[in-house]
This record gives C-alpha cells, structure tokens and sequence, in this order.
C-alpha cells in the first residue's frame, strides 16, 4: 500500500452527514440534546428537576471524555478493576467497537451528553439513599425513543426536532462556498458521490438543505438514509434490504437488488457494492469515506467494506489543528452565539480539564510519584482504522484532487496521518518518545 493517500485515486467518495458535512454548533446542540432527555426523566419518569441545571464544572465532564484511570485513587482501582486495572469489557469492545446489554458505547457528540446525564442520575440516587442498579437505564432509553424514534420529527414529538425545526441556524454551521464547489469539483470530475447517514430522511432533508442549499441533492448521486450503522456494513443483505421512499414514508417490501443510483433508505453494503461495481464499471472500485464516529463510520466501513476512510477529528481543534475556516462562511452574529459561552460553558470538543487530552493520557505509578504518558485507546484506534485525520472537511476543501496526504502506517511515527497538523498532545508525546 502506498505511504500516501490522494483523493484522486478514489473512484467512490463517500460522506456521512451529521458532524461530518454538517458542522454544529456543539454547546448549543449538546445542551439541547442534554435538556431533550433530562426533561422527559423530570417530567415523566419523577427524576429530580436539579437535573435540568447545569454549571460549567459539571458540564466540564463529559468534554472530550475518554477510559481515564488517573482519575481514580490507586485503591480504588486496584478494588475494582483488579491487579492488571482492566475493565473485563474491554476485550469485546476493542474487536467489536460495538454496543452490549452488558455496557452502551458513546462515542460521537449525539450519543455524548448521556455520560453527564448518567452521572448525575447516578449521583442523584447515591444522595437519595437508593441502591443504584441498571433499572435507571430503562427510563434512559425510554427518554431516547420518546426524542428520536422514526416517526419524532413528523409528529413534533420531544424536545430536539422541534427545536431544531425551529431555528435551525442555532443549531446548524452552513457549509462554505468552498465546501459546496469541492463537492461539485468532485462530482465533475467523474467521481461517484455517495451520503450515507442513519437520520431518518425527513431530518436529512431539513439539515442538508440549510448546510447545502435546497439544490443538495444534485451534489450526490446516491443518498442513503436510515442507515442504521454499523448494521449498514456488517449485516447480510436479506437483514437490512433497501427501501424506497416516499413522502419521507419507508415503503414495507426491501428491494432485492440496488438497481440504478436515487435516494434509499435502510439498506447493506453488498448491494451497494453491487451498483458501485456497474456505476463505474470496476471489478473493485476504490471507496473513500469520510466520518466522524469510529462505531459507525471507521471501524465497519474500514474492516467489512475494505473502504479507505478519513475520520473527522473536532478535538484535534482543541489542540492547534484548527483549519481556517473559509472567509465565505458566514459568520455568527454576536448576539446569536451560544448563550452557555458567557456561563463559562466551553465547547464540547475542547479538552476537558477533569480528563485531559483525548489523544494522549498521563498514568500514574502506584505510589502516584511519577507520571508517565500514554496514547488513549481513542488515538490507537484512529491510528488503526483510519486512513487520515482531519478536525473538519474544510480543511481540506481547498486542495486539489490530486493533492497527497500521509497515511497512518504502523511502520511511520503515529503523528503521521493528521492533516493540517498533529495535535500538541501528540506531537509533545512523540518528541518524548524520539
């Protein structure tokens, strides 16, 4: 395999949508998806309404979280995690990159307000005197379904989707001109376009056509929505068939085959596969696809599908990898910016000052003298399932089609890979280790 990666070579380039193409406004969007499920347990369920007050010390500790064990006494780990200090989940997890009934994996910025609001239901009934069992997770899920089951945002039911109905622009980072003429670009120059995300259609609609414009859908030539990953790629054909749609509605008989490019829902990628094959006329297109969750996006597309796949990094933001963002993307009025900034609330991918960097962890010896740092468990995985790193696509929006990237290599420094630039904490860890 050749050290560098070009999209160029790609005949396929595919894209997930939610903080991938579509860039939000994290505090205010984390907020609200905190406040959607924190309110149905208050109103519905009995929980106590402290629950829906948050201060930037609580709202410190789910920022960039990630597996941390300094955090804790050393009795406290060896008490509980035992002599080797290892979760007895983690085997699974780490070949699986799955969730369990046995344990849930958050790992993007929807999924991640529920670490704060577990701990503090947790601590809530620590205070209460009651005995803290998994019960509390059935209310959990039952405030999940009630915000974002199929039909939530046709019938305006919870909290988010109306919100988000409402005033979009709180919420939602218009793409740049510059990011709209790149998909073109792409497109123009014979590549095959390709959406794929497990939003049900109806919010994919609103949300492209506010980031992209009411002419989105030109920009692809196969939209795929509902896609329930990582099912999308792991699952058998005949387990998750193709839909049609209509009205936003999911016809009821799954397509046998995937005949001509459109929009679908549902879906496998065998068949997908299948079309790729005949769009471009290659016994084995070369698939690249660009996403932001290593559960959905990087581990399945990267060990099923055998796809190239770049992983959209927002934390590496946080650490001097910032690309600069296009002087054509509007900026945001003062008076609409998110109304947690002057509570002190920083931004969710900012690094977290309970949890430190989510690239590189410090670990204590036992007698807690000596510090010694360690790459996290998230940075071996973007290193292992990915192709490159990037905090945004407009990092890369403005280079040529042909332009090289350095991939991640077992063989190269583990800095190698990020483009624009390595985050510090890396950088620092790997002159450390030089």
């Amino acid at each position: 395999m050749s050290e560098y990666f070009s999209l160029s070579d790609c005949d396929v380039i595919g894209f997930d949508l939610d903080h991938t193409l579509c860039r939000y406004h994290l505090k205010e969007t984390s907020r609200l998806i905190y406040e959607s499920v924190a309110r149905y347990l208050v109103e519905h369920k009995g929980y106590d309404k402290d629950l829906l007050t948050l201060s930037p010390a609580t709202w410190d500790f789910w920022c960039v979280p990630k597996f941390m064990i300094t955090f804790f006494s050393y009795k406290y780990i060896m008490k509980h995690y035992g002599p080797k200090r290892e979760w007895k989940h983690f085997n699974s997890l780490n070949t699986s990159y799955t969730r369990s009934a046995k344990y849930y994996f958050y790992d993007n910025y929807f999924d991640l307000p529920g670490v704060l609001l577990c701990a503090r239901v947790v601590d809530m009934l620590h205070k209460r005197g009651h005995e803290v069992t998994s019960d509390f997770w059935k209310d959990m899920l039952a405030a999940i379904d009630h915000n974002y089951n199929t039909s939530a945002f046709r019938e305006d039911a919870g909290t988010y989707f109306p919100s988000v109905k409402r005033n979009p622009g709180r919420y939602l980072q218009p793409c740049s001109e510059s990011v709209k003429t790149w998909l073109r670009s792409m497109k123009n120059a014979g590549k095959v376009l390709l959406l794929i995300t497990s939003s049900h259609s109806d919010y994919c609609r609103l949300v492209c056509e506010h980031v992209l414009g009411k002419d989105f859908e030109e920009m692809f030539d196969i939209i795929i929505t509902n896609a329930l990953k990582p099912g999308f790629f792991s699952l058998v054909p005949h387990q998750r068939p193709f839909r049609t749609l209509v009205n936003d509605v999911e016809d009821s008989e799954g397509l046998p085959c995937l005949e001509k490019p459109g929009w679908y829902s549902q879906g496998n990628w065998p068949h997908l596969h299948e079309l790729l094959k005949s769009m471009t006329g290659k016994p084995e297109p070369k698939v690249v696809y660009f996403g932001d969750s290593m559960r959905s996006d990087m581990f399945p597309a990267s060990s099923y599908a055998k796809w190239e796949t770049v992983m959209i990094v927002e934390e590496a933001e946080g650490e001097g990898a910032a690309a600069a963002r296009s002087a054509e993307a509007p900026a945001e009025p003062q008076e609409k910016k998110g109304k947690y900034e002057d509570q002190g609330m920083k931004t969710p991918s900012a690094t977290s000052e309970q949890w430190g960097s989510y690239f590189v962890d410090v670990q204590r010896s036992p007698g807690g003298e000596e510090e010694c740092p360690r790459l996290t468990w998230c940075c071996h995985s973007i290193h292992t399932y990915s192709t490159m790193a990037i905090p945004s696509v407009e990092a890369i929006a403005d280079l040529p089609l042909d332009y090289k990237f350095p991939r991640f290599s077992p063989d190269k420094p583990r800095t190698t890979g990020y483009y624009p630039r390595p985050p510090d904490s890396l950088l620092k860890w790997d002159q450390s280790h030089s």
